[in-house]
Parts: structure tokens; sequence; C-alpha cells
């Protein structure tokens, strides 16, 4: 399977975002990928007041995301921000295309390093994966990276790719942490794992004062490509970039073979 990762920085507005997702998908189906990831807050990037811009799954931006994917014949995994109780919002990756529709809630909310994502968002609950040319794959966000039992949950599914878009917060040592953490989730549950990030805004042109004013995360970019091994398999700098990458799936079966650490774990999920 051929998948397209963009990284790139989204703004505060939903409409000149959505043309760089079209850009991005066109390029990508021109060179024959079947699915594209953007990251975290392709909708509009964090900093910006969420409320007012969340829109249901059925509103006019994913409407607009459907229609791309229809025109592309991809399947288009997009953050986005929809409605929740209380004046919040959650935080959503919207999955269409051929034969998909779904969406995934953020679980794990950024409650770390000073930021509080839980103001303003709620959190979800359901793990979620999509099939894609009978292909079975899980849906993650950022922060659901620290949280090991989320991509062992998706494997449990029968997964064998997890996606993953992010807005990553800079930062010490974080660039080594991202590095660190999608390289672990991918050997921890031995599948596939594709991290789409935010590209630097500084890297993308955004004034240096302007992102070091805020301390949302808006991205560090080095996106990645993590085989079942947990190594590297392709990556990109801190700079906007599109990935392209043949994703040989059998791969998982022979790793699971070799490593069987799913099969051999002692404390395993419980029903209910």
């Amino acid at each position: 399977m051929r998948i397209a990762l963009s990284q790139l920085t989204t703004g505060p507005d939903p409409e000149r975002n959505l043309e760089l997702l079209r850009a991005e998908a066109h390029r990508a189906a021109a060179e024959d990928a079947r699915v594209i990831v953007f990251p975290e807050a392709a909708m509009a990037c964090f900093g910006t007041p969420l409320a007012p811009l969340a829109e249901p799954l059925d509103g006019p931006w994913a409407t607009a995301v459907r229609r791309l994917a229809e025109e592309t014949g991809l399947v288009v995994v997009a953050g986005m921000f929809t409605p929740a109780p209380d004046g919040k919002v959650a935080n959503t990756l919207l999955a269409t295309g051929p034969g998909v529709e779904a969406s995934y809630d953020k679980i794990h909310l950024y409650d770390a390093f000073g930021f509080a994502e839980s103001d303003t968002v709620a959190a979800g609950s359901e793990v979620v994966t999509i099939d894609v040319d009978g292909v079975r794959i899980g849906l993650a966000t950022c922060y659901d990276v620290r949280f090991p039992e989320l991509f062992r949950a998706h494997a449990d599914a029968g997964a064998v790719l997890s996606l993953l878009p992010a807005s990553w917060g800079a930062g010490p040592g974080k660039r080594e942490q991202w590095e660190l953490l999608i390289r672990a989730r991918a050997l921890d549950a031995t599948l596939w794992l594709a991290a789409v990030d935010q590209a630097d805004p500084a890297a993308s042109g955004t004034p240096g004062d302007e992102a070091a004013k805020s301390p949302a995360p808006t991205g560090i970019g080095h996106s990645a490509l993590i085989g079942p091994d947990g190594t590297v398999r392709q990556s990109l700098g801190a700079g906007p970039g599109l990935l392209l990458a043949d994703v040989d799936l059998d791969e998982v079966a022979a790793v699971r073979r070799a490593v069987p650490v799913l099969a051999n774990r002692r404390l395993k999920p419980t029903a209910g």
C-alpha cells in the first residue's frame, strides 16, 4: 500500500487550510498513493479559538474534505474540531474516501508541559480502526503516542498500520521524545506507524516571534514512517514536505513471528 504523509503548517483560517490540503492531495494522487494523512489540527492550528470554528462531521469543512477524497480517489485522514458539550470541542480525525467513512476523537488530551488541552477539548473514549482495501488501520492523535495500550488495542483489533497525526509541542528534548516514542509504539505493537506532524512554523515561513509567544503545540516536523521492528524507514526534516512510501504489510506477520510480544503478554486487557 502506498501512503502519503503530508507535513505542513496550518493557520487559523479553515478555508485557507483546505487549499493546502487540496494541493497536497492532488500531488499524492499523481504519485499513485492510496491514503494521504494530514496532521492534527489541519482544520485550524492550535492557538486559535477553537469553539467558534468547530463544525459537525456533516458541516462544510468535512464535506469539502469528502469532496477532495472523491476528486482524488484517496482515503484522506485529517485533523479537525467538532462541537462537544459544555462549549468544548472534540479533537477529531476524519477518515474519508472510497469505502471509508469514520472519525476518531482523541482519547488522551495534552495536559502537559504547561498546556491544558482539556480546558477547551473534550476527551474521546472509543478505539477506532478503518479498513482500506482489506487492510485494517488504527487511528491515534499526537499525545496518544505516550500511551502504548492504545496501539496494542489497534493490533488486537487486527490493525497492521497505525496513523498518528500530530501537532507536537516544541521545547528542549521534545524532538528526541517524539522520535523515541514513535519508534517505541511501532515496536510495542509490532505494526507500521505513520507519524505525521505539523511542520515547524519557523521552517514554513511563520515569523519566529509569533510562534514563540504562544504555548500552543504548533509542530516541529520530523514526520516519519516506522517499520514494525521499530526502525525508521523514511522521514522528513523540520519544514514542509510530502513523504511517499510503499508499506510492505506482509512484514508485520514476519516481525510478529520473530518478536511475539503481543502473544507473550502476561498482562492483557480485560473486557468491560
